[in-house]
């Protein structure tokens, strides 16, 4: 059985395997053993930290397979982002030129260096291993946050955001990158975006262009990749769309990709996902649908994939002693569903 629960500090070895797959611009697992040690005895301390303003939290959660012990996926909620560590993004927006004396009218659109964002949750890492990207478990670590963030509202800022990776070649060089690393930065893509994943962000700030940047001065293959993702990343940029995540014009500064936002409430998954009491049978019907389950705890959060039968009015659900064993409950506790 695959199962999400929270990281702990014997996953170290596993982190750090997948922060190897999960290969260039994954800037919240960088290759860095100490770094992801720091990670997760940060994460550790927050699912422990009783309920409170939103701070420097982090609730990592990784997909077991139960029946090897390996950890197959990572996916990640941050409470509240940049009130430790500046987050920058770059801020489309576009500036008129128009002169009645000669009749010209123009609109040209810009980059600004911005916070904008900063005390905003972040849904991040979100990896799967290669033999198990099939039978819906990209959209278990992908929605399972929604369950955890409908019953912990108050850890969490709003709006919630998702940086989806920018385009880049097999080496991981970015086309929008290029043209930064030419005029301003001067070190290559890999190296700055790893700085900025081990969180030594201070040449953002020193380095990075101060005015607005006109994108028509660009590079044709610069402006192309603005707003567009990895095509590895589109499935669960869709995914997100699909929650009611929007782009409202922010951009990573490293490779262009798109920021998309929802508010909390207002993501489908939270708004949707009910509170049902438990009955354990032996046997479940066989017409089930195919549900995302998690108990309503926080430092032993569970959650999975089964095939439940919801019924309209009942405030009931019937689970196996498997599946409540994976989930940590009893007769009478709480879980809370969502129709995956």
């Amino acid at each position: 059985m695959l199962v999400i629960r929270p990281i702990r500090s014997s996953d170290l070895d596993a982190l750090m395997q997948i922060a190897i797959e999960s290969g260039h611009g994954f800037t919240s697992l960088p290759v860095n053993e100490e770094l992801l040690r720091q990670k997760i005895a940060r994460a550790e301390a927050s699912f422990k930290k009783p309920a409170g303003k939103p701070h420097d939290e982090v609730y990592f959660l990784v997909l077991e397979d139960t029946e090897t012990g390996e950890i197959v996926g990572t996916t990640a909620i941050e409470a509240a982002v940049g009130l430790v560590d500046a987050f920058y993004h770059y801020r489309l927006g576009t500036e008129v030129y128009h002169s009645e004396q000669i009749g010209v009218r123009n609109e040209v659109e810009t980059l600004t260096l911005c916070h904008d964002y900063t005390g905003a949750a972040e849904l991040c890492s979100l990896f799967l291993r290669e033999n198990y990207r099939k039978d819906n478990n990209g959209r278990l670590l992908s929605r399972c946050r929604f369950l955890f963030l409908a019953e912990n509202k108050d850890r969490f800022g709003s709006p919630v955001i998702a940086e989806m990776r920018g385009v880049s070649d097999a080496n991981g060089e970015s086309p929008f990158y290029g043209w930064l690393q030419k005029f301003f930065i001067g070190i290559d893509f890999i190296k700055a975006d790893y700085l900025s994943g081990l969180g030594q962000k201070g040449f953002m700030a020193e380095m990075m262009p101060r005015n607005p940047i006109y994108t028509c001065l660009l590079s044709e293959e610069a402006r192309a990749v603005i707003k567009e993702v990895h095509t590895s990343t589109l499935p669960a940029l869709k995914l997100l769309e699909s929650e009611g995540f929007t782009c409202r014009g922010y951009v990573d500064i490293f490779d262009g990709g798109p920021t998309v936002e929802c508010d909390l409430e207002n993501i489908r998954g939270v708004r949707d996902s009910q509170v049902y009491t438990v009955k354990i049978s032996q046997a479940l019907p066989e017409d089930g649908n195919k549900t995302i389950v998690a108990n309503t705890r926080l430092a032993d959060f569970r959650a999975i994939q089964a095939s439940l039968v919801i019924t309209d009015g009942s405030d009931e659900i019937t689970l196996t002693p498997e599946i409540a064993d994976a989930l940590m409950v009893a007769e009478g506790d709480t879980v809370r569903l969502l129709s995956n």
